[in-house]
C-alpha cells in the first residue's frame, strides 16, 4: 500500500457499503432479462438499485439508463444527440472537456461531418454563459447539442451548468453534462440542473469500475451506440451486470447521503495541503477556481519540473497522484486543460494532480510534504540536466 494515496479523481477505493451490496449480488446467478424466477429476482435487484440512484440525483427511476462506465455514457449522449438531431451539424463542447467527451466529438467531425466548436474558458476554466450564448446565436437553428462537463477532472473547477443549461433550452438544444467528479463532491440534482443528459461512473463515487449510467430525461431519445437487445429503453443494448449495479447504487446513496459531511472535512484537508505546499515549494501555481472547485481536488504546476518525473520521483516515495498530461510515444504532451486556461506548454506539463477521497486524512498530507520539496529539487536538477 502506498504511504500516501492522493488520486483518488482516478479512482476511490471502494466503500464498505458497495463492496457488500456487490459481494451479495455475486453469490447468485441470473440475467435479469429472463422470465423465470431466477431472472425476476435479478431484474428486481437492477430495478430497486434504478430507484435508489434516481432517488439520490433528483431523478426518476425510467430516467436512469445503465452503462459500462462514463465513457459509455458519454458517447451515448454525445453521438446519440448527434444522429438524433441531423442535419444539424454543430456541436458545442467546452475546451476543457474529458476526452470521453472531446474525443467522440471529433470523431464525429472527422468521420460524420459535424462541425465541432470549443468554447472558450477563462483562467480558472470556467465556461461563462455568455460565451455559450454567443456561440449558439451564431447559428441557432444548426446546434445538434451542448456538452459542458460539471466538474473539471483535472482543476477542479465547478461550472454553473443549471444557468448553460437554460440558455441551451431557449434554444430548444439538448443538454449534456458529464458529472462522473461532481457526483458525491457537490450536490447533484438532474431535474434541478436542468440538463437532458447527465453522466456518472461507479469508480469516481465508491463504487466498482465498469458500470455506470446516463441520466436521460423523458422524451429525450437519442440514437443507439450499441444494437442488440435494447435492454436500457431501447437506447442501450446488453445483457445488465446485476452485481455491479448494485455496487455502484449503494455508493451512490452512501456518497450523497454523506456528501456535505465529507465536503466539509474534505475541504478543510484540501486547505491544509494548499496551505503547506505553498510552504515547502514557494513559486507553486495553484490551478483552478480558488472558490468554487471539488472539496477533494488541488492542483498545483510546479515551475521548472516536468510533472511526469516529479510524479515518479513521489511515488518512488509511497506518494500516488497523478499528471494531466497524456503520453504519446513516450513523449509527454501537455494539458489540453491547462493550455485551453492560459497556461504555457511548460506550465501545463509541469504539473501535479493531489486529489482527496474518503479514506484520505492528514497522515496523507503529512508524508506528500515531508518529501515533496527533496522531489521538487531532484526534478528540477533533471530538467537543467
Amino acid at each position: 500500500m502506498p504511504s500516501a494515496y492522493l488520486d483518488h479523481a482516478a479512482t476511490t477505493p471502494m466503500l464498505p457499503e458497495a463492496i457488500e451490496a456487490m459481494t451479495e449480488q455475486l453469490k447468485r446467478p441470473g440475467n435479469a432479462s429472463s422470465l423465470h424466477a431466477t431472472g425476476r429476482r435479478v431484474r428486481r435487484v437492477v430495478e430497486e438499485s434504478r430507484e435508489t440512484i434516481a432517488d439520490a440525483l433528483g431523478a426518476r427511476p425510467s430516467e436512469v439508463v445503465f452503462t459500462s462506465g462514463g465513457t459509455e455514457a458519454d458517447n451515448l449522449a454525445v453521438k446519440g444527440f448527434y444522429w438524433s438531431r441531423r442535419p444539424r451539424r454543430r456541436v458545442l463542447v467546452s475546451a476543457v472537456e474529458h476526452h470521453a467527451v472531446l474525443d467522440p466529438a471529433h470523431w464525429l467531425g472527422d468521420a460524420q461531418d459535424a462541425h465541432v466548436e470549443l468554447l472558450e474558458v477563462d483562467e480558472h476554466g470556467r465556461v461563462h454563459p455568455e460565451t455559450l450564448r454567443a456561440a449558439i446565436e451564431r447559428d441557432p437553428d444548426d446546434v445538434a447539442l451542448v456538452s459542458i462537463m460539471w466538474a473539471n477532472n483535472e482543476v477542479g473547477t465547478v461550472q454553473p451548468i443549471h444557468v448553460l443549461a437554460a440558455i441551451a433550452h431557449d434554444h430548444g438544444i439538448p443538454f449534456h453534462t458529464d458529472a462522473v467528479q461532481a457526483v458525491g463532491q457537490v450536490p447533484v440534482s438532474f431535474t434541478g440542473s436542468g440538463a437532458d443528459a447527465l453522466t456518472l461512473t461507479g469508480h469516481k463515487v465508491g463504487g466498482p469500475i465498469g458500470v455506470g449510467a446516463l441520466l436521460l430525461a423523458r422524451g429525450v431519445t437519442p440514437i443507439p451506440v450499441l444494437h442488440g437487445g435494447g435492454q436500457e429503453r431501447d437506447v442501450r443494448s446488453g445483457t445488465l451486470d446485476a452485481p455491479a449495479i448494485a455496487g455502484l447504487a449503494a455508493a451512490v446513496a452512501t456518497a450523497v447521503k454523506e456528501q456535505e459531511a465529507t465536503a466539509r472535512r474534505l475541504g478543510a484537508l484540501r486547505d491544509d495541503l494548499i496551505r503547506r505546499v505553498r510552504e515547502a515549494v514557494p513559486g507553486v501555481v495553484l490551478n483552478g477556481d480558488p472558490v468554487d472547485r471539488l472539496p477533494g481536488n488541488v492542483h498545483f504546476s510546479f515551475p521548472g519540473c516536468e510533472g511526469d518525473a516529479l510524479l515518479m520521483l513521489l511515488d518512488a516515495k509511497g506518494v500516488e497522484c497523478s499528471t494531466g498530461s497524456a503520453c504519446s510515444a513516450g513523449v509527454a504532451q501537455p494539458s489540453h486543460v491547462l493550455l485551453a486556461m492560459g497556461a504555457d506548454a511548460a506550465a501545463a506539463r509541469g504539473s501535479l494532480r493531489f486529489s482527496l477521497g474518503h479514506t484520505s486524512t492528514s497522515d496523507d498530507v503529512d508524508r506528500l510534504i515531508e518529501v515533496l520539496p527533496a522531489a521538487v529539487e531532484r526534478a528540477r536538477r533533471a530538467g537543467l540536466g
